[in-house]
C-alpha cells in the first residue's frame, strides 16, 4: 500500500516544502473542530419567497461546475478515526450543511443542501462525475428556534463551516492513505478487489488526495480561522486564479479577511454586488465564485491550443440560477413562530430608519436607475467609503500587491503584454475574463441570449469605485445573522449601539434569538468562538454614538426606546410575504440615487 501511495513528483516537493504550513494547518483543525451532531431535525417551515417547491429543490442541488472530489470516492470515503461515511447526514450536519431526503429527480443520493453531482468534461473526451459545492452551500440558511427549522432560501448560511469541512475531508483522505484497512474497505465498496484494481484505485486516490491536501496547506493557512458562516472568498478565488492554477506559488496571498456570504434576494436587480461593490455582470460574478470552489480551469498550459484558458464552466446553469434568483422574495418574519410584531413600535422605527439609515440603505419601493438601452432599470445600491463607515478594512488589504506573470505574459492584453510582474488585481481580472470569454465563445449565443446571460448590463461597464462597502436594502435582514460583512456582530440590537460597547468575543450559535434578532452566543448551540480582536474580525464602525459623522460614526447616540423601535421595524420588513422585486424595475419606478452611490 505505502509503495504506491506516497506523494510523488512536483506535488511531493510542494508538500515537503511546507512544514510550517502543515503545523499551522494542524492548529487550525483543532480550532475549527466540528460541531456536535444535533438532534434529528424536526419539520421544516418554508416561507413564501416566490419560488415553487420544484424551483427550490432544483436550486439546492444544481451543479455550477464545482468539482472537489470524484463522486465515487466522495460517496465511499470514511471520516478520519471511524468507519462512518464522510457523506453521512450526521457528518454533514456537524459542519453545518443541511441534510436533505433523497429526491429521485433532483437529489437521488440524498446529498445535503449545497452539494451536487457534477458531470465534468475530461480533457481527452468523455465525462467524469464529481462531488462539488452548489450556490446553496453558502447562500441558503435555516433559522432554528425551539426545535422549529425555518428555511431561508437565498439567505446567508450561519452554520456551514467550509474551512472545517475541507480540513476534515483532507483528514479523511490522509487517514485512508495511511490505514490499509480503511483503503481496503473503500476498495471493496467500489468493487476494486484484484491487486491490479486496487493499485489503479490507489494511484487515482493519491492524486486526488494530494490536490485537497495542497489546497489545505496553501490556500487555507491563515492566522484568522473562518469558522461557521464565513469564508475569505477574495483571497481564495484570487489564489486559485493567479497562484494555484498557473502554478506560481509566489503569488499566493494569506486569507485573513473572512466574510459571510451575502443574501441573494434583490441581487440580480441591484446596481452593484459583492461586499466591496465591484461587480455588475452576473455571469462574471458567478463564474468567479465557482472558480473559488474547485471548478476545473486551465491556467498552466503554455498555449491556448494546448488548453490555456479552457474550463468546465457550466455557464448555462449559472444563467438559469441567476434568472431564478430574479424571482426570489425576501423572507417575511413568521409571527406565529418567532412572536408578534408590535406595529406601533415598528412604525416609529420606520421613521427612524428614514432619518438615520435610508440615505445608504435603499428602502421599498426603492429608487431606481434610469432605463438603459435594454429598457432595464436597476435598484440603486449605496456604496459607502469604508473609511467613513469604519468597518473592518481587511478586504482591502488581503491580496498581495504584485504578482508574477510567468508563462501568462505573452497572452496579456496591451499595455500589459509581456510584462513580468503586474498588480495582482490586474492579473486576476485579466485571467478571469480570459477564462470567461473562452467559455462564452463556445456557447455561440445570439444577441438576446448574450444580453440575458450578462444580466442586461450595458457595456462598457462603469469602473467600480475603490474602497467602498455595499449598503443593500434591509428587507429580510432579520434572517441573516451574524451581522456586518465579516459576521462580527451577533444581533441587530448591537448594530445600533456604540461600537465600543459591542460583544468582543462570542460563540456563533445555531439557535435563533428573536429578541435581539440574532444568534445564541452562549456556546450551547455552537462552539466556534469569534474573537473580534483578530485581524479581519473587527466589529468596529457602523456606530451610533455622540460625535461628528464619519470615521466609523454613522448616526447619533440612540435611546434604548429608539433602538428597540428600529429592531422592530427591521423585523417587520418585508411587510408582505412573497413580495418579489420586479427585475428591470416597475413601470412607476422612482429614479434616484443614494447619496453614496457616486460619492
Amino acid at each position: 500500500m505505502k509503495r504506491y501511495m506516497r506523494p510523488h513528483g512536483a506535488r511531493a516537493l510542494a508538500l515537503k516544502a511546507l512544514p510550517c504550513a502543515l503545523l499551522l494547518a494542524a492548529v487550525l483543525m483543532a480550532d475549527t473542530a466540528a460541531q456536535p451532531a444535533t438532534s434529528p431535525p424536526g419539520a421544516v417551515v418554508f416561507l413564501d419567497q416566490g419560488w415553487t417547491p420544484a424551483e427550490r429543490a432544483w436550486y439546492y442541488q444544481v451543479s455550477q461546475g464545482s468539482a472537489a472530489l470524484p463522486y465515487d470516492l466522495f460517496m465511499n470515503l470514511e471520516v478520519a478515526g471511524s468507519q462512518e461515511l464522510f457523506r453521512s447526514d450526521a457528518n454533514s450536519e456537524r459542519y453545518g450543511l443541511v441534510p436533505q431526503p433523497a429526491d429521485p429527480k433532483e437529489n437521488p443520493d440524498g446529498l445535503p443542501i449545497g452539494l451536487s453531482k457534477a458531470l465534468i468534461k475530461k480533457p481527452g473526451g468523455g465525462v467524469q462525475a464529481y462531488a462539488g459545492f452548489t450556490c446553496a452551500a453558502c447562500h441558503n440558511a435555516q433559522v432554528i428556534y425551539q426545535g422549529k427549522r425555518i428555511r431561508i432560501d437565498g439567505g446567508a448560511s450561519s452554520t456551514f463551516d467550509l474551512m472545517g469541512y475541507v480540513l476534515a475531508a483532507d483528514d479523511a483522505l490522509q487517514a485512508t492513505l495511511a490505514d490499509r484497512q480503511k483503503f481496503d474497505r473503500l476498495a471493496a465498496r467500489l468493487g476494486a478487489m484484484s491487486a491490479e484494481a486496487k493499485s489503479e484505485l490507489g494511484k487515482r486516490f493519491e492524486s486526488e488526495a494530494a490536490t485537497i491536501h495542497e489546497y489545505r496547506t496553501r490556500t487555507l493557512v491563515t492566522p484568522t480561522v473562518w469558522g461557521a458562516s464565513r469564508i475569505d472568498a477574495i483571497a481564495s478565488i484570487v489564489n486559485r486564479v493567479v497562484s494555484i492554477e498557473p502554478q506560481i506559488p509566489q503569488n499566493s496571498s494569506t486569507p485573513f479577511a473572512p466574510s459571510k456570504a451575502p443574501f441573494l434576494w434583490n441581487s440580480p436587480q441591484g446596481t452593484w454586488t459583492q461586499w466591496r461593490g465591484v461587480q455588475q455582470d452576473p455571469i462574471l460574478r458567478n463564474l468567479t465564485e465557482v472558480m473559488g470552489v474547485f471548478m476545473p480551469f486551465d491556467l498552466h498550459s503554455k498555449t491556448p491550443q494546448e488548453g490555456l484558458f479552457s474550463s468546465s464552466a457550466d455557464l448555462l446553469s449559472l444563467q438559469k440560477i441567476e434568472n431564478q434568483l430574479t424571482r426570489l422574495a425576501p423572507p417575511k418574519w413568521p409571527e406565529e413562530i418567532l412572536g408578534r410584531i408590535d406595529r406601533q413600535k415598528a412604525g416609529a422605527g420606520k421613521a427612524l430608519f428614514a432619518t438615520h439609515c435610508a440615505s445608504c440603505h435603499n428602502a421599498w419601493p426603492y429608487t431606481w436607475t434610469a432605463p438603459n438601452k435594454y429598457g432595464k432599470r436597476f435598484l440603486e445600491v449605496g456604496l459607502v467609503p469604508y473609511k467613513y463607515v469604519g468597518t473592518d478594512p481587511a478586504q482591502f488589504e488581503v491580496v498581495r500587491p504584485f504578482a508574477i506573470t510567468g508563462h501568462l505574459a505573452p497572452y496579456l492584453p496591451p499595455p500589459f503584454k509581456d510584462k513580468e510582474i503586474l498588480p495582482t488585481g490586474a492579473l486576476y481580472v485579466i485571467m478571469q475574463r480570459a477564462v470567461a470569454e473562452r467559455a462564452l465563445s463556445e456557447l455561440k449565443l445570439d444577441e438576446e441570449q448574450s444580453a440575458n446571460i450578462h444580466g442586461y448590463r450595458e457595456y462598457p461597464l462603469p469602473r467600480p469605485l475603490e474602497g467602498v462597502y455595499k449598503a443593500a436594502p434591509r428587507d429580510g435582514v432579520w434572517a441573516t445573522p451574524p451581522f456586518m460583512h465579516n459576521g462580527s456582530v451577533p444581533n441587530l440590537y448591537e448594530m445600533l449601539i456604540p461600537a465600543s460597547e459591542r460583544t468582543k468575543k462570542f460563540y456563533v450559535g445555531r439557535e435563533f434569538d428573536p429578541v435581539k434578532v440574532g444568534l445564541d452566543t452562549s456556546g450551547k448551540s455552537g462552539t466556534f468562538l469569534l474573537d473580534t480582536s483578530l485581524r479581519g474580525n473587527s466589529n468596529a464602525g457602523h456606530s451610533f454614538e455622540k460625535g461628528p459623522l464619519g470615521n466609523g460614526i454613522i448616526g447619533p447616540l440612540l435611546t434604548e426606546k429608539q433602538r428597540w423601535e428600529l429592531v422592530e421595524y427591521l423585523k417587520s420588513i418585508p411587510e408582505e410575504p412573497g413580495r418579489v422585486t420586479p427585475f428591470g424595475g416597475p413601470a412607476n419606478a422612482v429614479t434616484g440615487t443614494s447619496k453614496w452611490s457616486r460619492y
